[in-house]
């Protein structure tokens, strides 16, 4: 008996190259898309840290009115708009409470903005203790804000 198997072969000529590539394909889908997850995982880690550097910067202005002995009477000092960069005062070991407060916020300020990618910050009394006399007021409000994931750098 014979047996005819040249047929059969010819046919399949070149399949395994075609599921090769194919296999190929997959796979660099594949590594695309965990590559994707490990850039978009590295992106929030850094809005992570960016968020806990603001976190400890709020934290250190307030150590700050607290190691200041008056701070609480001078509180109206600390008060500053967004784009402010008030210049650092020289202030000894004699200073008074107002020129402490000064000094303090102008301190935080310039550590606001080395520390976070274009950081600025504004301290600001809240709406709700905004109709209460200077003397009975207990609250800042404090905003920082800074560039983040951002690929251009406008003029603005």
């Amino acid at each position: 008996m014979t047996y005819a198997l040249t047929t059969p072969t010819r046919r399949q000529r070149g399949i395994s190259l075609i599921e090769s590539l194919i296999a190929i394909v997959v796979t660099a889908l594949g590594i695309l898309g965990i590559l994707g997850v490990q850039m978009r995982t590295l992106s929030d880690t850094s809005t992570t840290v960016r968020r806990a550097q603001a976190i400890r910067l709020i934290e250190d202005l307030g150590e700050r009115m607290r190691v200041n002995p008056n701070a609480l009477s001078a509180r109206d000092t600390f008060i500053s708009p967004l784009g402010d960069t008030p210049p650092i005062p020289a202030c000894g070991s004699g200073c008074k409470q107002v020129e402490l407060a000064a000094y303090d916020l102008a301190v935080w300020k310039e550590a606001v903005r080395t520390t976070l990618p274009l950081g600025r910050a504004a301290i600001f009394i809240p709406p709700a203790e905004d109709g209460m006399p200077a003397g009975v007021r207990r609250q800042l409000g404090v905003m920082i804000a800074w560039r983040e994931n951002e690929r251009f750098q406008s003029t603005a």
